[in-house]
């Protein structure tokens, strides 16, 4: 087993996130990392304690409901975001998009046969991976991961056309105010983070199972760590320069804050041997994923 973990260890640090908050992450020597992975798994099984949040539905009548996708078992929790100070009102998802709902979209699992045969949405879904997207770190109630931003969009209008819903990337603002649920921003230490977020310290070098810490008060799970969460960009934003927010697994813990944004970077498809780059998937990133928001009706 401790192969296994040093040899997962070896292969996932050879690419690291930047992050626009970030300076040179000091290394770690083998013996250290391997105890410290070792140990993270013996304790990832513990339970956890629970923590109050708000209570529904909330005085503008808004409820968390379930959304389906159609003609499957695939389900995912959306939740109300308690208004904005200037106003909007927008459901997001409990937790990360997880592979269960990514897969219908990059598998075109929703087609038949004969339409995947035509071709049928060949040009608005993803191309094949680069060997198991999810890297090994688990599949079933694991977040979806390794996406490039302009797989996150057409992954977003792929959901609004299925559900009747519109479905969106959250901006930067409605993130952060859903993360820190409403709060002005704080800077968490590692006791505080390790609550509540899968980081350097206690992810074992990988992503993980999302709603196995603590939530934040208005009840969502993971808004910082296990995978950093595209936003979307505003207007005139330049190619590959989108944000992702919240850090991820691989960060310490200065860079898994409220504050902290990440941008795609070179190294995120270094083995992508296509030119230009593939706009579907980060052949060595990752470190992102996706959470949803619709606004209310």
């Amino acid at each position: 087993m401790t192969a296994i973990v040093l040899t997962m260890v070896s292969i996932l640090s050879l690419v690291t996130p930047v992050y626009q908050t970030s300076a040179k992450a000091k290394s770690v020597p083998p013996k250290a990392k391997q105890t410290k992975a070792v140990a993270v798994k013996k304790s990832v099984k513990a339970p956890v304690a629970s923590v109050k949040t708000i209570s529904y539905p909330l005085p503008d009548g808004r409820a968390p409901f379930v959304e389906k996708i159609p003609n499957s078992v695939v389900t995912f929790d959306m939740l109300p975001v308690p208004a904005m100070p200037d106003g909007r009102k927008v459901f997001m998802s409990k937790f990360e998009i997880q592979w269960d709902v990514y897969d219908i979209f990059a598998y075109r699992l929703d087609l038949t046969e004969s339409e995947k045969a035509a071709g049928v949405d060949a040009a608005a879904r993803p191309s094949k991976p680069y060997g198991a997207p999810d890297r090994g770190f688990g599949h079933k109630g694991y977040s979806c991961l390794g996406m490039h931003y302009q797989s996150a969009l057409k992954f977003v209008e792929w959901l609004s056309k299925k559900t009747g819903r519109k479905y969106r990337l959250p901006t930067e603002e409605e993130w952060q105010w859903a993360a820190t649920a409403g709060e002005k921003p704080t800077v968490l230490s590692a006791k505080e983070l390790g609550k509540v977020a899968w980081y350097w310290d206690n992810a074992g070098d990988k992503a993980m199972e999302v709603g196995k810490l603590l939530p934040n008060t208005w009840g969502f799970y993971d808004m910082l760590g296990n995978v950093a969460e595209w936003c979307q960009a505003p207007a005139g934003t330049p190619y590959n320069k989108e944000p992702a927010r919240g850090g991820c697994w691989k960060d310490k813990v200065k860079d898994v804050q409220y504050t902290a944004v990440q941008f795609w970077q070179p190294d995120w498809q270094l083995a992508d041997a296509q030119i230009p780059k593939s706009k579907w998937w980060l052949s060595d990133g990752p470190y992102v994923g996706i959470r949803v928001v619709c606004d209310a009706e």
